[in-house]
């Protein structure tokens, strides 16, 4: 929850706005991290007592204006509320498992899914059985008009004073089916969840083993069914490098590394020296800059390497160059496959364009016009 600020009621003004001819004293002006100029009023919350001036004069005194610095501070502030805090047990558990994406771990049952979707298979089965073996008996007792036409089956079973058994079966397939569907759309959607990591999964049961929220060992078994288990972690591309990068800030975890990776809110969380949190955006950050660093030097380097080969203009230099062509080809593929999630053609492309780069600044200084003679 968002610490309480006074009550306000803004409005903002468009990118140029007019000169105002008067302020109010009871306004201020407050600019935080906006595009256009805000304009704030500031009242007081509740009701308060007449002073001895005020009732001397006969008119209320103004009320006391709030700097903008603490107007921003007031509206700024954050409460966060740390997991000492809860009860143990279920709401431990449960502010515990939420207070990092990571962790937000449950059982999706896929054993029970199954079962409920293979029930509803058979039961629809069987009225699949029912309906063609009620249009077979039509058919062979002469009452192929029934089968033939929907108006005839129900103008036949007003006429017997009864209602349509082909309609009330196609009802109860209807019924049926649309369970069937929903059961099957939302195990499709639950399949598609991601498993959880191995190092988050571990951290998780560590966490169990630590500090025990349950009492009851029937509802902790869970924890151990890992083939069932998922995760709602999504939307970022997490790999092992990533991880690897996490688990080397644990290693080298002090405060510098805190206050650089971790925020205050997190910081906030708990006060447990075993748990650590951290910033997600700022790890991102890092691992974007340390993959720029190898990109860079997968491009420098065999660059610089086939530049000393070719200059020298002989054959054997020029095969050299190949070979260093194709070994950093092939690293440059490997570490896009082990430190992104690019797919299959996105691999296929990005090895290509890299391996054409190379192979262009190679004949560039193969070219008899530039003073060396041709390798090939």
């Amino acid at each position: 929850m968002m610490g309480s600020s006074p009550s306000s009621c803004s409005r903002t003004f468009p990118l140029r706005p007019e000169p105002l001819a008067q302020k109010s004293p009871d306004h201020v002006a407050i600019d935080i991290d906006s595009r256009s100029p805000t304009l704030a009023k500031v009242s007081q919350c509740g009701s308060r007592s007449t002073t001895a001036d005020e009732k001397s004069s006969g008119q209320p005194l103004p009320a006391a204006v709030p700097s903008p610095a603490t107007v921003k501070e007031q509206i700024a502030e954050i409460i966060t509320i740390p997991l000492e805090d809860y009860p143990r047990g279920y709401p431990l558990q449960a502010a515990f498992q939420s207070s990092e994406p990571s962790w937000s771990i449950y059982r999706c049952f896929s054993y029970l899914h199954s079962r409920v979707i293979l029930q509803l298979q058979d039961e629809i089965r069987c009225m699949e059985e029912g309906l063609l073996e009620l249009d077979r008996m039509d058919a062979e007792n002469g009452s192929e008009r029934r089968v033939m036409s929907r108006k005839d089956d129900l103008v036949q079973a007003r006429r017997e004073k009864t209602t349509s058994q082909r309609a009330q079966t196609i009802a109860s397939i209807r019924d049926k089916l649309v369970q069937y569907d929903e059961i099957l759309l939302k195990a499709r959607e639950l399949n598609a969840f991601q498993r959880p990591s191995r190092r988050d999964y571990r951290s998780w049961r560590t966490w169990f083993w630590n500090v025990k929220p349950l009492n009851y060992e029937a509802e902790e078994q869970f924890i151990k069914q890992k083939e069932d288990l998922i995760t709602l972690r999504h939307g970022r591309e997490w790999t092992g490098f990533e991880g690897l990068v996490e688990s080397c800030l644990m290693k080298l975890h002090c405060k510098l590394t805190q206050k650089i990776f971790a925020t205050p809110e997190l910081r906030a969380k708990t006060s447990d020296k075993c748990l650590f949190y951290y910033s997600q955006t700022r790890i991102e950050k890092l691992v974007g800059l340390l993959l720029t660093l190898i990109i860079f030097i997968l491009l420098v380097l065999p660059v610089i390497a086939m530049y000393k080969l070719t200059s020298i203009g002989d054959r054997n230099s020029t095969f050299d160059a190949v070979g260093i062509l194709a070994v950093f080809t092939l690293l440059f593929s490997a570490a896009m496959s082990v430190l992104t999630k690019a797919k299959r053609h996105e691999l296929f492309a990005a090895s290509s364009a890299y391996c054409a780069v190379l192979v262009v600044f190679i004949s560039n200084f193969n070219n008899p016009g530039n003073g060396a003679r041709v390798g090939l």
